[in-house]
């Protein structure tokens, strides 16, 4: 006969312990969360041997009254929540009361704290659950917890703890996503006694630079947007700064680091149209919603959330982090002082003077000063030397052009040093921009072919034509039937005219074909679109005048996604001067 028994508190822990407590970095995160909650100012990590010898959590903040210390390890107590109400509008990082639980059922726990005001701290002990009475100590303020020999009682389950150094990355990652959130206070890590981390209080951005590198700091954009009760901040790469993996992504719900499906898809769509596919982007996002609208209550660890508009919430993340990704080059504002590949632009649409000219030195792709006066305005006689300052001032972003490379690179001159442009991969992202912006406005113009092109086509392309003609006009093409197995092209779109009529025909209708019309309006219009864009761009071994150069260049600097064509590879690339000095020894 089966016996319904109700479990001792012990076992209750310890089986808890196994959804909240997995490896030393769960304990850690419980710990942390409890001191961000305190109103620390400082916070100090310490462990051993991965944590599992030790691992110990010290804060500054108001500390908890001697009474309540014993309370403080009692399963389900809480200061933070009181009611269903406060549950559905917490705003604290911790509320359940079971993690001090579920650590001290199985650790040897020792808890110290002195209140703000109070003469002397005090402490309590437990040793897998049995907890003792309560002793004075020493402490300056705060609380202090400290976590001896994890899972010690629990054997089976400490047989699943990996390595020591696995388990020490694993809390060095869970250190690092408290201390992103937080700027404002100060955070130490310490591992076997070897300092690992130092990070002062200060703004979001410095503390960005700090955990997540310089170079996710330059090869990021800042953002800021609001709607209604919704704001998103803080920092994403541009798409020259991708990783193949997800190993630098934050993202913060009111201050809580989530993994999120929604959330993903969202930033996945956003980086969709300038990402290689086998890329990921970097960020460090925060949004903020009130409290009510979404429920953290979803999962043991609380990584998980459920929005009560996730609809809302997933098109506001989409449309700020595409529109922070799709600023011109020439009015992109960074997250911090600009990397040479990537410099601070000004303003699309101004003029510039003429570019450096070397007088000695007969390029054959110099040109006479008045030609760019002609193309970009004059600031002043290009024969004349500019002073330095001025130079950088009057030189665009993406300098001037000097030449090509193989017929296949671009070449030009900034005020960094040399820029180097895949011509091909940059008219493919300024021709399929455009593109975009005529079809959303329903504004693709045709250009009539003086002799019509006609090849031979299945029935299935045939038909194609024949039933969605509206569609293929709306994309700027007049395709028309010659006989069940002939098609002519009359017209393309008046921005692809230099590209194969045949090609373009046979890919829009296998488009349309595949997907129906509003399939491709709405979900594959972009691919679309990018396929079009790749036939009407320039060619490799197409040689340009300079002026067709520089054209391309005040087109990229003025266009959305420049950075990338259309299959997420770099358009543009910079060399710095020092970097060439450094080829050339020069000054060594």
């Amino acid at each position: 006969m089966t016996t319904i028994r109700v479990l001792p508190d012990l076992l209750i822990n310890q089986i808890a312990a196994g959804e909240v407590v997995e490896r030393p970095a769960s304990a850690l995160k419980e710990l942390l969360e409890n001191s961000v909650d305190a109103a620390s100012g400082e916070i100090s990590v310490t462990l051993a041997q991965g944590g599992i010898k030790q691992l110990r959590v010290a804060d500054d903040g108001i500390g908890i009254v001697a009474e309540q210390l014993p309370l403080a390890l009692a399963r389900h107590a809480t200061s933070k929540i009181a009611s269903l109400d406060d549950l559905e509008a917490v705003s604290s990082l911790g509320f359940r009361g079971e993690a001090l639980a579920s650590i001290a059922a199985v650790s040897r726990l020792t808890l110290v704290s002195r209140r703000r005001g109070e003469r002397h701290a005090w402490k309590v002990e437990a040793a897998g659950g049995d907890i003792a009475g309560l002793q004075p100590a020493a402490l300056e303020s705060g609380t202090a917890v400290d976590v001896q020999d994890l899972y010690f009682n629990t054997p089976a389950r400490r047989k699943f703890l990996k390595s020591e150094a696995t388990e020490y990355g694993h809390c060095e990652e869970m250190f690092r996503r408290i201390a992103l959130s937080r700027a404002d206070i100060g955070f130490a890590l310490q591992h076997n006694g070897r300092g690992v981390w130092q990070l002062p209080a200060g703004g979001p951005e410095r503390r960005a630079a700090l955990l997540l590198g310089e170079d996710f700091s330059r090869a990021s954009v800042s953002l800021d947007e609001r709607a209604g009760n919704l704001r998103l901040w803080g920092m994403a790469s541009l798409p020259g700064f991708s990783r193949g993996g997800r190993d630098a992504q934050y993202f913060y719900v009111n201050g809580r680091f989530v993994r999120d499906k929604l959330i993903s898809h969202a930033l996945r769509e956003a980086y969709r149209d300038v990402l290689h596919h086998d890329r990921h982007p970097a960020f460090a996002l925060f949004l903020e919603i009130e409290p009510e609208g979404v429920d953290v209550n979803v999962h043991p660890t609380k990584i998980e959330v459920r929005f009560r508009e996730s609809r809302a919430v997933h098109q506001f993340i989409f449309h700020a982090v595409t529109k922070a990704l799709a600023a011109p080059i020439g009015t992109r504002h960074g997250a911090a002082e600009p990397a040479p590949a990537a410099p601070r632009l000004p303003q699309a649409g101004v003029s510039y003077g003429a570019p450096p000219r070397q007088a000695q030195m007969p390029l054959g792709v110099e040109q006479r000063g008045d030609l760019y006066a002609n193309l970009f305005g004059r600031l002043g006689k290009p024969e004349e030397a500019a002073p330095e300052n001025e130079a950088d001032e009057t030189i665009p972003p993406l300098g001037f052009a000097l030449g090509q490379l193989h017929g296949v690179y671009v070449l030009a001159q900034n005020a960094a040093g040399l820029i180097v442009v895949d011509m091909h991969a940059a008219h493919e992202r300024v021709t399929y921009e455009k593109l975009k912006t005529a079809f959303d406005r329903q504004e693709v113009a045709m250009q009539a072919l003086l002799v019509p092109v006609s090849f031979h086509a299945g029935a299935l392309d045939a038909a194609a034509a024949e039933e969605h003609r509206d569609a293929l006009a709306a994309l700027g093409f007049d395709i028309a039937a010659l006989s069940p197995t002939t098609l002519s092209v009359r017209a393309l779109p008046a921005l692809l005219q230099e590209a194969d009529p045949v090609l373009l025909a046979r890919d829009v209708l296998k488009a349309l074909r595949e997907s129906g019309a509003g399939q491709v309006v709405a979900e594959r219009r972009n691919e679309l679109l990018a396929t079009l864009a790749c036939h009407g761009s320039v060619r490799a071994n197409r040689r340009l005048t300079v002026p067709e150069m520089n054209a391309l260049l005040r087109e990229m600097e003025a266009t959305e996604r420049a950075d990338q064509c259309n299959h997420g590879r770099p358009t543009w690339r910079q060399i710095s001067m020092d970097e060439l000095d450094k080829l050339f020894m020069r000054g060594k």
